[in-house]
């Protein structure tokens, strides 16, 4: 018995041991990349002085950071590419303090954020990174969809301003809504012809990508949810949870433009769900008819006096074009500040 109880206690120790171990490697792991990044910064901003002095420039030209790559490469190895050179140029001149994302980003971080030109754009996938911990592969994946100029073009500037210094939030039903949705991911042709349950399979065959694609907080309960009204059985094509909203979202697919029959048949499903589904401290449930084209004046009069959870977006199977997004939020703030 004493054999045992001695073996317990030294595992204890062991475990308490490697955890401190751990925690050793982390914390020197986030020290070594903030020292590093800070570093970058420091190089970038002596080569901007050194170019603002002018003689460098004068005898090297417009081959100054390859000369110095050159060098620096003979002299220290590898990290000193031409191109990395121009990197940390670029990130002093973006961020004139680098102690936010030095402490909390990596330098592949960094690097994407840099190579946003829009100084609102750059602070909201800077502060989704840090808040969501966003891995570059992620980050790469929602500046590539657009993310920050999709939900921007649905908002006014005051909303566009905040999307950028907060983030995303998580507050009402409209916060977790984007306007279109990009499934680019589920590899379809943007001329072929597919049904909606052949839609839904390969939603459900990516469904981590989709789940990304709507966003925080969203976990899958069911497909083709049956729902029993007067011996009639209705199915709802993909039911979701969401954990900081407290409530279920429904999702409808359809292939084609949305017509008045879809958003009531939408409108049942979520007062199914309000009735039978929900838990006491559930809030009143999402709805959302995901299709292909959308009527803005047929949504409007069809969903008129109806709830306000129901929503009609619309999904593409393509990047999105960020000229015209960008052009669009631009003109926002634009007409804003005119009528202001």
């Amino acid at each position: 018995m004493n054999e045992i109880a001695n073996t317990n206690y030294m595992n204890e120790i062991a475990d308490n041991i490697v955890k401190l171990v751990q925690n050793g490697k982390a914390q020197l792991a986030t020290s070594v990349n903030s020292i590093m990044t800070e570093t970058y910064w420091n190089i970038g901003k002596y080569i901007v002085e050194v170019e603002q002095d002018g003689k460098a420039t004068a005898i090297y030209g417009s081959k100054l950071l390859t000369k110095l790559s050159h060098e620096l490469t003979l002299r220290m190895g590898k990290g000193y590419s031409r191109p990395n050179l121009h990197n940390m140029r670029k990130f002093y001149l973006r961020y004139p303090n680098c102690q936010t994302v030095s402490d909390n980003l990596s330098w592949s971080h960094i690097c994407e954020l840099i190579s946003i030109d829009d100084d609102l754009e750059r602070q909201f996938y800077e502060n989704e990174c840090i808040k969501e911990k966003w891995d570059v592969r992620t980050l790469r994946r929602e500046k590539d969809a657009a993310l920050f100029l999709r939900l921007a073009s649905s908002k006014d500037k005051e909303g566009i301003l905040a999307l950028a210094q907060n983030g995303i939030t998580y507050q009402t039903p409209e916060d977790v809504i984007k306007s279109t949705y990009t499934l680019d991911f589920l590899n379809i042709p943007q001329m072929a012809m597919y049904s909606e349950a052949e839609l839904e399979q390969k939603i459900i065959d990516n469904l981590q990508q989709f789940l990304m694609e709507l966003g925080k907080g969203f976990t899958f309960v069911g497909r083709q949810y049956p729902m029993t009204i007067i011996n009639v059985t209705y199915h709802c094509d993909l039911v979701f949870y969401h954990r900081i909203l407290k409530c279920f979202v429904l999702i409808d697919l359809k292939t084609n433009a949305v017509k008045h029959r879809d958003i009531g048949q939408m409108n049942m499903y979520m007062g199914y769900f309000a009735t039978e589904e929900n838990m006491p401290d559930d809030n009143p449930p999402i709805g959302i008819i995901l299709s292909k084209e959308k009527d803005e004046l047929l949504v409007e009069y069809a969903t008129y006096g109806m709830d306000s959870n129901l929503f009609v977006s619309k999904y593409e199977l393509y990047l999105p074009n960020r000229d015209e997004l960008k052009r669009l939020v631009d003109r926002i703030i634009e007409e804003d500040i005119q009528q202001g």
